[in-house]
């Protein structure tokens, strides 16, 4: 990784200071008594054994005293290093994921079109796991590795140099075994991660899809596409496990031929007199704790490369900028009017592609009513979708009251704006706390007064629960109309200067769309309101009526202007009567 990367990295523990270096002294702790044991049963070996059998005796339960409180050390400090640890890595995982959440809110739609919500979800939740594992672990398992390597071989030189540099020599071809492997475990372990977003993908598009999986009985395609992605994880899987295997068994052989390796070359001293029997054993007692270090170096290399692939697809993610922002200087919008100029306008998605308007321009008054009218892909959503800066114009200018727009603080603008979608969102939460979307302080009085105006108290109270009934994913648990319903009484609560309805009633019955539009016709009183109009039926009564083409603005009047014209707009109604 980049220092610029590793740096951020580091500057998560910063709020954490304690808790961090807690860990880390509980880490040093572990591995200090964890060498100074053996010295004490060296002491013990070497030269109590040849002390008065009572002065032995009782150096020996003193020393068996020391050992064990030792131990009691040993216990609090790993309670230390499991619990706090594990508690700092999790503080740091909630910091790093609600750092990666508010940069989702803060970017736009054009970045969401291009990327599939189950890999961003991934993103959020398994990489960040690993991330606030390899946090945790990382730093407390290099210093235990670090602080035992470093004391133990300088135990070993003091005690014998032959034998010191014998293991050395092995656990240094160890190290060397796990290095060669390395890059090609790095490559598979950011496969398996492809390939389990993968799966995140196809899980989240197949279940917010439910409905239409199971009005078309494709169960069995969707179970088909799920197998696929899978099974090709299990391969992915299966290559990265035989790699890991292979380290494994190797560095599970080196270590362990460490031990009877160093004895029986210890034995050879001995014989030779170069060495004593108690220095063969404490050499013995020490290369089994370097073997704990070794193998530990394989937990933290797996947790290593699982972390990096994550962190990397996360600065990935924090290094999009958002390219609809607040200037420095930007107005708050208030006491709106809902005067709204399109002056100019030229605006395409991304290089290369069409001009979706050029030089396009069109004044709605305040209050005016004015529906959009055209075939589908002329631009009706696209210029609506302006005004609130989901997307900024290429060239031109759009002007709410006599400002700029890319002028004013996106949230003062988007607060004076409500819509009223074709496909009404709602969360997975309650009818009351759906409505009150629209105005979090709102009261309960508040809520059920946007309900009537909406014509959707009569059914909400048909509920056991009434307002507090819970309404599923997506508001599974309703009708089209009653999701509808739910979202302009959201807009009524919101009360905005400005309303944008976008197609609201295509997709509904005549009974819902007889609901719905009495109550659009009184959410869009004394508001400016655009309306993008599939049913002509439901615009007669517009004050005005722009028809769109390819080529811009074809023409606009009153229903019964545009009929006597006899030209496009005519057309399109002949079709529909």
């Amino acid at each position: 990784m980049k220092v610029r990367k590793w740096r951020k990295l580091i500057s998560y523990y910063k709020p954490y200071k304690g808790l961090f270096f807690l860990d880390l002294f509980s880490a040093m702790a572990i591995a200090i008594i964890a060498v100074i044991i053996p010295l004490i049963i060296r002491f013990l070996i070497n030269e109590v054994m040849s002390w008065d059998k009572a002065e032995a005796l009782r150096m020996s339960a003193f020393c068996l005293i020391v050992i064990l409180f030792l131990a009691f050390l040993l216990y609090l400090f790993n309670f230390i290093t499991v619990y706090y640890g594990h508690l700092l890595g999790t503080k740091i995982e909630k910091d790093v994921r609600n750092e990666l959440f508010e940069h989702y809110q803060k970017l736009s739609l054009c970045f969401y079109e291009n990327r599939k919500v189950g890999e961003l979800m991934s993103r959020v939740v398994v990489d960040l796991e690993n991330l606030s594992e390899f946090l945790h672990h990382f730093p407390e398992d290099m210093i235990i590795i670090t602080v035992r390597f470093v004391l133990v071989f300088i135990i070993f030189f003091l005690i014998n140099p032959i034998l010191a540099a014998l293991a050395v020599g092995i656990i240094s071809f160890c190290i060397f075994y796990i290095v060669v492997l390395t890059p090609k475990i790095n490559k598979l372990a950011g496969e398996n991660k492809e390939k389990i977003s993968e799966i995140n993908v196809q899980l989240e598009d197949s279940l917010a899809g439910i409905k239409v999986v199971k009005s078309f009985t494709n169960e069995e395609i969707e179970r088909q596409k799920f197998k696929r992605s899978n099974l090709a994880f299990v391969e992915s899987r299966r290559k990265y496990l035989k790699q890991i295997g292979v380290l494994f068994a190797g560095v599970n052989f080196f270590v362990l031929s460490l031990l009877p390796i160093i004895a029986t070359m210890g034995v050879n001293l001995v014989i030779h007199n170069l060495m004593s029997i108690s220095d063969v054993i404490t050499f013995i007692l020490y290369a089994d704790i370097l073997i704990g270090p070794v193998l530990s170096i394989l937990g933290v290399y797996e947790i290593m490369t699982n972390a990096i692939g994550g962190y990397n697809r996360y600065i990935e993610i924090l290094e999009v900028e958002p390219d609809i922002f607040d200037k420095s200087n930007a107005k708050v919008l208030d006491s709106v009017n809902g005067n709204i100029v399109f002056r100019n306008v030229t605006f395409k998605y991304e290089q290369g592609h069409e001009n979706v308007f050029k030089n396009l321009n069109i004044e709605i008054k305040p209050k005016e009513y004015v529906a959009l009218v055209g075939s589908s892909g002329v631009g009706k959503s696209t210029l609506c979708n302006l005004i609130p800066r989901f997307y900024d114009v290429n060239d031109g200018e759009v002007l709410i009251d006599g400002t700029n727009v890319k002028d004013l603080v996106l949230k003062s603008l988007r607060k004076n704006i409500g819509f009223v979608l074709q496909d009404a969102y709602l969360f997975a939460s309650t009818i009351k706390e759906n409505i009150a979307y629209g105005k979090p302080e709102a009261t309960d009085e508040e809520i059920i007064a946007a309900a009537k105006k909406a014509y959707a108290h009569q059914f909400i109270m048909k509920f056991p629960k009434g307002y507090d009934t819970d309404i599923g994913q997506r508001g599974l648990k309703l009708s089209g109309g009653q999701k509808q319903r739910l979202s302009i009484a959201r807009v009524f609560l919101k009360d905005p200067k400005i309303l944008i309805l976008d197609e609201a009633t295509s997709a509904l019955d005549n009974e819902s769309e007889r609901f719905i539009q009495d109550s659009l016709e009184i959410l869009s009183q004394e508001r400016t309101t655009l309306v993008i109009a599939h049913r002509l039926s439901t615009i007669k009564k517009a004050h005005r009526i722009v028809v769109l083409t390819d080529q811009g603005i074809a023409e606009e009047g009153t229903h019964a202007e545009l009929l006597e014209k006899n030209g496009v707009y005519a057309e399109i109604y002949r079709m529909q009567f």
